[in-house]
């Protein structure tokens, strides 16, 4: 943390003892933060399963490699729409709430579903809370007219020293049908600044991969604003061919600036061809179910009592309500303990190996699929798409060489 900061400084005045009990308890604490509770005004009414929808806030650039007949523009273009959901994904509830906060932590089961309908045509989003033990939140995200699919999942390893840091755990793949193209994405690590003003953010570190199976790689490094010098929220990317990574003259294209407002994407002789501006470019409104219409398990249905609670400041309500959620839950898995069953996930499945993943790993340095740490290695069943009942009936899933 920088120095001279004030603890609590952003704090309202009323919350300002129960910031300062928080901060010790986390300082102290050895487990998973994702646990902990916080004080009402830094608690989210939002569920983690909600954000697998930053990834497609901007449909037209999700489908945008599709329509790229060169295959190192086309993976360009591929880095340039993941560049582009770093700001919704890590900065948009901060600039949205005043601060980051703490989401709520989804029980097993829970949904959420929504879609996009622009020029692009309709995109698709299911999220799913597949593992509750360790967390895990899958999704999949599709746009059948450009023929683009995007899967994955991910869990949070959270730990505290300083400051509360972040090891994401899991991976997304991006799919395009026309050039039978998959992309592996790897997840960057984060640690929240400003936690001792009470006006926390999120500021990214280490290293992503981006490794396409057309035989290009890219890496993006994260870098944040430190004591003396830096640029908050900077980035630096590089894309090259698979295992050239450390030969300086094999960049076919290089990216820098920031997430959160511009960067540019230039070619090999220096040339601009990409200039983005994370504030400008237009999004697409999500459209999701009337609360009334919603499954039991739907997000925003099962959570709606909480997220009132929390908004009136009612600590009290917003405990006991949460009560409620953990009983039932608990019983489901004393009763399916009794009964010799499992929960049975209703969009994604559990599998022994994902080998097009364990292909892409290997430009990956270090990299694996980790599935010890995310209860295995989940894939979205089509099938199970498909034959999906009311409300989820009207699901439009195409059956596509994709995934296999």
């Amino acid at each position: 943390m920088a120095g001279g900061e004030q603890e609590g400084a952003a704090v309202p005045s009323q919350n300002k003892g129960s910031w300062a009990s928080f901060l010790k308890s986390i300082a102290s604490f050895n487990g998973d933060l994702s646990s902990m509770t916080a004080p009402a005004f830094i608690l989210s009414t939002t569920s983690l399963t909600e954000f697998s929808a930053y990834w497609s806030e901007m449909p037209g650039l999700l489908v945008a490699p599709a329509n790229e007949p060169d295959p190192q523009k086309r993976a360009m273009l591929v880095l340039k729409w993941f560049l582009s959901t770093l700001k919704q994904q890590y900065a948009s509830r901060n600039e949205k709430l005043g601060s980051e906060k703490k989401p709520l932590n989804p029980f097993l089961g829970e949904l959420f579903l929504g879609k996009w309908e622009d020029a692009e045509g309709e995109t698709q989003l299911v999220s799913e809370q597949v593992s509750h033990h360790p967390p895990v939140t899958a999704y999949s995200i599709w746009n059948n007219k450009h023929g683009v699919r995007l899967q994955g999942y991910n869990a949070q390893k959270a730990s505290f020293s300083r400051t509360i840091h972040v090891k994401q755990v899991g991976h997304a793949l991006l799919h395009l049908d026309k050039y039978n193209e998959d992309y592996l994405i790897t997840l960057p690590a984060l640690h929240i600044e400003s936690l001792i003003t009470g006006s926390p953010y999120v500021e990214l570190n280490k290293s992503t991969y981006i490794v396409g199976s057309n035989g290009y790689t890219s890496r993006i490094d994260y870098s944040g604003k430190g004591w003396v010098s830096g640029t908050k929220n900077a980035l630096s990317a590089t894309m090259y061919p698979h295992g050239q990574e450390k030969d300086k003259h094999a960049a076919i294209y290089t990216a820098e600036g920031t997430w959160t407002d511009t960067f540019t994407i230039k070619d090999a002789k220096k040339n601009t061809v990409v200039t983005y501006n994370a504030k400008r470019e237009p999004k697409t409104p999500l459209t999701v179910a009337p609360i009334e219409q919603q499954d039991p398990l739907e997000t925003r249905r099962a959570w709606k009592r909480v997220a009132d609670a929390i908004v009136k400041g009612d600590m009290s309500a917003t405990g006991s309500e949460k009560t409620v959620i953990e009983e039932r839950q608990r019983a489901l898995r004393k009763q399916e303990t009794a009964e010799k069953k499992e929960w049975e996930r209703r969009f994604f499945s559990k599998v022994d190996r994902l080998p097009v993943c364990e292909k892409l790993f290997k430009d990956v340095p270090g990299g694996s699929m980790e599935a010890d740490q995310t209860g295995g290695i989940w894939v979205f069943d089509q099938e199970k798409a498909r034959n999906a009942k009311p409300p989820f009936s009207a699901l439009s899933v195409e059956l596509k060489n994709g995934w296999k």
